[in-house]
């Protein structure tokens, strides 16, 4: 497992039920988040979907609630505790993007919903070769992101101490490094932050492993 990400794992523990509480309604208002977790079902074919930075493991659930068989792993072993109490008909791992503790070619597609955010410019590349080895041919990943160049650092979340930083990024970068990993990417969506939202506009990627 990579060992520099210390940081984002102990904050998303300290505010690991919170963030259930205040995030992990989140999907009864997003239709578009919804409609793009609805190809991914569709495309999985009955196979097993990952959810990478599954957090409380709400995103897994709505998949299951869809038909998926679900594989979600989080950094933080708090977020997964949650996710196993919150979602027992899907499997969690305790694991980290640029390790994933999946075999080769485990799932028929993934989910990587603001998870890859937290990573260094420089690991980008890493992690979406290592989300290719675990997706088998034909596979098809999901991608989301906050749009921009900036990177926020918190120290504070809700009330709580934490250490993390959130760097946003452009929607060329990100699909420049997933083709360099590998991927084929089939389409692109921008949208404005929704009211109950952070107030930052998100950008989305669908890309597909080579057959």
């Amino acid at each position: 497992m990579a060992t520099g990400h210390g940081r984002v794992r102990g904050s998303y523990d300290v505010v690991a039920e919170e963030y259930l509480g205040r995030i992990g309604g989140e999907l009864a208002y997003k239709t578009v988040d919804r409609a793009l977790l609805g190809v991914i079902v569709e495309e999985s074919a009955g196979g097993t979907v990952a959810d990478l930075g599954c957090g409380p493991g709400h995103v897994t659930g709505w998949l299951v609630g869809q038909g998926a068989a679900v594989v979600g792993v989080d950094l933080s072993p708090k977020m997964v505790e949650l996710a196993r109490r919150e979602q027992p008909k899907a499997e969690f791992r305790t694991g980290d993007l640029l390790a994933l503790p999946a075999a080769d070619g485990e799932f028929a597609a993934a989910v990587a919903l603001y998870s890859v955010i937290h990573l260094e410019p420089e690991e980008l590349l890493p992690a979406f070769v290592e989300m290719r080895r675990v997706l088998r041919p034909g596979g098809v990943l999901l991608v989301s992101f906050h749009l921009g160049d900036e990177v926020h650092r918190m120290a504070q979340w809700w009330g709580h101490p934490v250490d993390v930083d959130f760097h946003f990024l452009r929607t060329d970068t990100v699909a420049a490094r997933l083709a360099e990993a590998g991927f084929a990417v089939e389409a692109r969506l921008e949208r404005e932050g929704l009211p109950e939202e952070a107030a930052t506009r998100r950008g989305y990627l669908l890309a597909r492993c080579p057959e």
